[in-house]
């Protein structure tokens, strides 16, 4: 299986996740997208891009979208990870878990800036 993710690179966090997942995939089962590709709309003309850079959105091989912490645990499954995530996907925990993920999602600029800093992002610096 592939799974191509959707990422914001202006996102000093979301940078360093892909860092990390592209250095634990030696079999490149991963594929990575940067949102703010000038030809992006006309490659995948599915995506609905506010929404993806609102929540993490990924493509399956076979066609299929997933958004937000099934995007994660899929990636990281991929890249043997998955035992780290698969909780956050358990029935009694995914609702309180998906929750939380949104509310990450509303403010990971902010908490990039905080946790990763900076790191060349222009947008991060105007958004202090």
């Amino acid at each position: 299986m592939q799974l191509t993710l959707f990422y914001d690179s202006q996102c000093p966090l979301c940078r360093q996740e892909i860092q990390a997942l592209r250095q634990r995939d030696p079999l490149n089962r991963l594929r990575f997208e940067d949102l703010h590709a000038t030809d992006l709309q006309q490659r995948y003309p599915d995506i609905d891009l506010p929404r993806a850079h609102a929540v993490l959105h990924g493509l399956t091989q076979d066609g299929r979208w997933l958004t937000g912490l099934d995007v994660t645990h899929a990636a990281w499954s991929l890249v043997g990870l998955g035992h780290l995530t698969a909780p956050l996907r358990w029935r009694p925990v995914r609702p309180f878990a998906d929750l939380a993920y949104r509310l990450f999602a509303r403010y990971r600029r902010p908490l990039g800036r905080w946790f990763a800093g900076n790191n060349g992002c222009d947008v991060c610096s105007r958004e202090r």
